[in-house]
């Protein structure tokens, strides 16, 4: 695949995950009205992070790490026999672990909220919500994992689109369960725990079909000496800390969250849920697509295509990382106030959002960056080197939390939930410039020539976009004095033209578009 196709890739993968955005942000709105951003919300966000953090281990983050490089390498020899007997036991060896792991999980259920929301204790009621709306929630984790595993297959085949697009469905079940079941539950916050298990259910129901159309349907084989099998495994446990460094951030932010003002958890998830849209487009689409490309290079042992591949990513992924971060900073209040401030959540949960919002938005490129560099260390089958970052990034992030938050939480401030988000921001950067560092020592990458003109391009239209947002923002339309639609109007508009504001300033100092198909 030459670089104008992993553009193409990456574009049909950005464009299958904006709409999975735009349903997610319908889901985060109706949320956000019916429930708010207090105690009920706390006990999902809790609740729903547990099987999602294990989603990153046996889904899309550690299994595909180390599935996708052996099953390139594989594909690339040519052995259709060999091909399908690694899907098919790798498959059942998935399923037979995913269903040891989703009955521990249902039994201890109470056991593991208590652990992840210690201050959920002193509120017995919460706490036993989560506990029961986990219980609820863990079987998707076997869903999720198995969609995740022929996602994998599909984009080893260059087959984008499907994977992509598979997460509207969970939203729109999701939209759907607190729309129609909602009413009809005597807790109807029970609807978001039952709407999570019914996404996996169909997501899986719709992805495992398609790998009959390229001849590589799973039979599930159940054996755990296939040489394929502890390959995948062994790869897989230095993955364990590395793939899922950011989640891990985050369920250390949850367990400080849950001993913070209630809501903090509610406004850590809402803020991050923003963040995901720009991450989601841009970080997660390239790592997605250019993880198996890199693959195929090891294999071919074409040591220059590789560099020139991960150089393309990182040129790329800055394009869109830096005004995402520079526009979700300064516009964080009214977009927030935008999409979720009605019904029960109200302007001091906008402006506790907004805040914990601008704190992460700072580490935006850090966030993307990780996601094209991390895969140059899987694609070479290194799980060890990323591993290594990941547990110094865990505890910095420990240490940065206990230092800025609490402080904060015993002068009794308000926002000290922020704090969380700055100190994951924080460590985040911190990852990104440990496999920087890792990579440019082992020679893997040989950074090509005028990177110093691309990084002044990025700044200087970041910069500008910034005056032009702020101007607007200050200006003679105030958006705190609109409403309804004329709200929206004015947020798209001041949308619209910061990026206008951006492409215009790129193109003005020699920038062309065709610097996304072909490195520079």
């Amino acid at each position: 695949m030459k670089l104008t196709g992993l553009f193409r890739s990456t574009a049909v993968f950005g464009a299958m995950t904006l709409l999975s955005r735009l349903a997610g942000f319908a889901r985060d709105v109706i949320q956000a009205r019916l429930f708010g951003a207090g105690g009920l919300v706390d006990a999902f966000t809790v609740a729903y992070q547990v099987p999602n953090y294990l989603r990153r281990i046996f889904a899309e983050g550690s299994f595909a790490s180390a599935f996708v490089p052996v099953l390139s390498e594989l594909r690339q020899q040519g052995d259709e026999q060999a091909l399908r007997s690694f899907v098919d036991h790798v498959a059942g060896a998935l399923c037979a672990v995913l269903l040891l792991v989703t009955g521990l999980g249902m039994l201890a259920a109470p056991w593991i909220a208590a652990l992840m929301a210690p201050g959920f204790a002193a509120e017995p009621g919460k706490l036993a919500l989560t506990g029961e709306m986990l219980r609820i929630v863990f079987p998707y984790l076997f869903f999720v994992s198995m969609t995740a595993f022929a996602g994998g297959v599909l984009n080893s085949f260059q087959r984008f689109a499907l994977p992509a697009l598979t997460p509207v469905l969970h939203n729109l079940a999701v939209i759907a369960a607190m729309v129609w079941l909602a009413s009809h539950l005597e807790r109807p916050v029970m609807a978001l725990a039952w709407g999570v298990l019914a996404a996996g259910v169909i997501q899986m129901l719709v992805l495992w079909p398609a790998l009959k159309r390229i001849g590589l349907f799973p039979r599930l084989r159940f054996d755990f000496r296939h040489s394929g099998v502890r390959r995948v495994f062994t790869l897989m446990l230095p993955t364990l800390f590395s793939s899922s460094v950011a989640q891990l951030n985050l369920i250390v932010g949850t367990i400080f969250a849950s001993l913070l003002a209630e809501g903090s958890r509610a406004y850590l998830y809402y803020s991050d849920r923003l963040v995901e849209l720009p991450l989601g487009l841009f970080g997660v689409a390239l790592g997605t697509v250019i993880l198996p490309h890199l693959s195929r290079r090891h294999a071919d042992t074409d040591a220059a295509g590789f560099s020139e591949s991960l150089d393309w990513g990182m040129r790329t992924v800055l394009l869109g990382a830096v005004p995402a971060a520079l526009g979700l900073l300064v516009l964080a209040e009214p977009l927030v106030a935008t999409i979720y401030q009605r019904g029960e959540f109200d302007a001091h949960a906008t402006t506790m959002t907004a805040w914990s919002l601008s704190a992460l938005s700072l580490a935006i490129p850090a966030f993307m960056m990780t996601k094209v560099l991390a895969p140059a260390f899987y694609a070479r089958q290194d799980t060890k080197t990323p591993m290594r970052a990941a547990i110094i990034t865990v505890f910095l992030n420990i240490s940065l939390i206990v230092a800025i938050v609490t402080p904060l939480w015993h002068l009794g401030i308000a926002g000290a939930h922020a704090g969380i988000a700055l100190a994951t921001g924080l460590a985040g950067m911190g990852n990104a410039v440990l496999l920087w560092r890792y990579l440019r020592r082992a020679g893997v990458w040989q950074p090509r020539p005028g990177w110093g003109r691309v990084l002044g391009r990025i700044l200087l239209a970041g910069s500008v976009m910034v005056i032009v947002l702020v101007a607007l923002r200050l200006g003679a339309w105030n958006w705190r004095d609109l409403h309804g639609v004329a709200r929206w109007l004015w947020l798209f508009g001041t949308i619209i033209a910061g990026a206008t504001t951006y492409g215009a300033v790129l193109l003005a100092m020699g920038w062309r578009p065709s610097e996304l198909r072909h490195a520079a």
